[in-house]
């Protein structure tokens, strides 16, 4: 499996690519090719024709969460492929692959809609969707978790905004955060949005699904943003006793919680133009 950074709140350096408050894998195992996520513009569409990423060749479209920086860009790639159809030029219909909820209006006080713009209704109009609560094998290799169960008292236990479901609100606890994960030869490749689920329970809930104990990659946002002292203790411990073999932790991760990670795991730089590869089963 290769991933490929298009989008990051960071670029590489001497890399001269786009960068922007949001996460935007391009994902290649097998003949299988999977976006996740689109961040917030059309930068992950633009870096990606830099890097000679072919978008139209998709076989889907993972969305990590619904939150504007992870699901926005879905209205520049809706017209990647309109444009397209209108020219007669080749394409493949991705499906979408997303927790139900993930197309739900999102809100939070004083700043309104953070949810994403395209209700699931047009967006049935342009791809397949796979809205499941469930886990779905992607390929042999390649599963995408669904709902994520919440273990640890010390992640995810506080809402963030409210969720508008059939004109009903109530707090949002995030149950559409998800993620991937690869099983390499070494153990577990785990791909992350945000982390909203708790990075730790994502990590837990991905041990079981694939039957590995091995951890051998952490690629993502950890929402570690001025966390409470609890919840990055927590993470701290976890990781310590889990000892992954890199970590690459970006995003929605702040430059404290960095420094305090890279004393208890192989920490490592991501940046957009950032590629990793795995070895599959």
């Amino acid at each position: 499996m290769k991933l490929t950074v298009l989008v990051d709140n960071n670029t590489l350096i001497d890399r001269y690519f786009l960068a922007e408050p949001g996460l935007s894998f391009f994902i290649q195992t097998g003949n299988k090719k999977i976006l996740f996520d689109t961040g917030y513009s059309d930068i992950f569409i633009r870096n990606a024709e830099k890097m000679g990423i072919n978008l139209k060749e998709l076989d889907y479209i993972v969305l990590s969460h619904g939150h504007m920086d992870h699901t926005w860009g879905l209205e520049p790639l809706i017209r990647l492929y309109t444009e397209s159809r209108i020219e007669h030029k080749s394409q493949i219909a991705p499906t979408v692959v997303a927790h139900p909820l993930v197309l739900e209006t999102k809100v939070v006080e004083g700043v309104g809609e953070i949810g994403s713009i395209v209700s699931k209704t047009k967006l049935s109009h342009h791809f397949k969707l796979n809205l499941q609560k469930e886990p779905v094998w992607l390929t042999e290799n390649l599963v995408y978790l669904g709902e994520i169960p919440r273990m640890f008292k010390y992640e995810a236990n506080s809402p963030m905004g409210s969720v508008i479901k059939e004109c009903k609100s109530t707090d949002d606890y995030l149950m559409d955060d998800t993620g991937l994960v690869f099983k390499s030869t070494e153990g577990l490749v785990i791909i992350v949005g945000c982390s909203h689920a708790g990075i730790c329970n994502i990590i837990e809930y991905a041990k079981k699904i694939c039957h590995d104990e091995r951890v051998v990659d952490v690629v993502g946002g950890f929402h570690l943003l001025n966390p409470a002292k609890q919840q990055l203790d927590g993470v701290l411990k976890y990781l310590e006793t889990a000892q992954p073999k890199e970590v690459h932790a970006c995003h929605c991760t702040d430059l404290h919680s960095k420094i305090q990670l890279s004393k208890v795991v192989n920490l490592k730089e991501v940046g957009v133009g950032l590629s990793l590869q795995y070895n599959g089963n």
